[in-house]
């Protein structure tokens, strides 16, 4: 009698549970299903056509402030260029995601308001957020880095790519991309601001004469101080100074930043060049040039 009873109760909530799914209205839930999905599409497509039409007037605005001596060229316009198109892109994504939550049925006004667990664990997830944010600010205002400058962070050396407002691109000699958050930036060097100087170290052997030396050194210099308009100061003859264990004929030059690699090795040539063609006696050990 009981399982009887039982097996009355299931087959009447299996009766339920079929009645159910047969009363549903599955054109109407399809109709609804299609209409969100194709809002949801219109909706993707208007935002992609508002990200391209906002960095089309940014970049076209930008270009037009080549117009100005001033601007022209100038890092510092790169830098709130590729920072204005990364605000915009972030701002469209927020936006986007807001629409697409609506349009889903998310009451994401409700959420935000109401959700106060929520609201604090996202806010001490969005510490190191707000950290990048603001440092990235001070960055920018106190112009440690323009895209373009040569520089040096947490003893990563390269060419500064792209300031967002989270990361900091540099873009290291062999390739290599580097994302560095902006908290993390706490002390720059940044090789781009100022002339730099490079010493050109000549190994000599030690039995060489040294006023020969001087000599031919001086006459390289008289020749390419015309023909180097990146030179920014005369060079000066430190002379003989040991490098290690080494004894080295030092010159040093004040160029134009970005310059120093290529001119000391042009001089470090020509000066080899002259002392080979006076015979003057060189180290076996090579040589070689050091930049500061």
């Amino acid at each position: 009698m009981v399982i009887a009873a039982s097996n009355a109760q299931l087959n009447k909530q299996i009766e339920q549970v079929r009645r159910a799914f047969t009363d549903l209205s599955w054109h109407q839930i399809l109709q609804q299903f299609l209409n969100k999905l194709l809002l949801i599409i219109i909706t993707a497509l208007l935002f992609v056509l508002i990200l391209w039409l906002g960095r089309l007037i940014i970049n076209h605005l930008f270009q037009e402030s080549n117009k100005y001596k001033f601007l022209k060229g100038s890092n510092r316009v790169a830098t709130i260029r590729a920072l204005t198109l990364n605000i915009y892109r972030y701002t469209c994504y927020f936006f986007f995601l807001y629409a697409l939550l609506s349009e889903i049925g998310v009451p994401v006004g409700t959420l935000i308001a109401g959700a106060g667990i929520f609201s604090i664990a996202l806010g001490l997830g969005a510490q190191g957020f707000v950290s990048d944010v603001v440092n990235g600010f001070f960055i920018l205002l106190e112009q440690q880095l323009d895209v373009g400058d040569v520089v040096e962070v947490n003893q990563i050396k390269g060419t500064v790519t792209a300031l967002g407002i989270r990361t900091t691109q540099i873009t290291s000699a062999d390739g290599t991309l580097n994302y560095i958050p902006n908290r993390n930036i706490t002390v720059v060097r940044n090789f781009s601001r100022n002339n730099m100087v490079a010493n050109v170290d000549i190994h000599i052997a030690p039995n060489a004469v040294l006023s020969e030396v001087r000599a031919v050194v001086e006459e390289v210099n008289r020749q390419l101080i015309a023909k180097t308009p990146e030179l920014r100061e005369d060079p000066v003859i430190v002379g003989p100074v040991t490098v290690g264990s080494q004894l080295v004929f030092r010159v040093t030059i004040t160029v134009a930043n970005g310059s120093q690699s290529r001119l000391s090795s042009q001089f470090l040539a020509a000066y080899l060049q002259a002392l080979h063609a006076k015979n003057i006696p060189l180290s076996w050990e090579g040589t070689n040039h050091h930049e500061h």
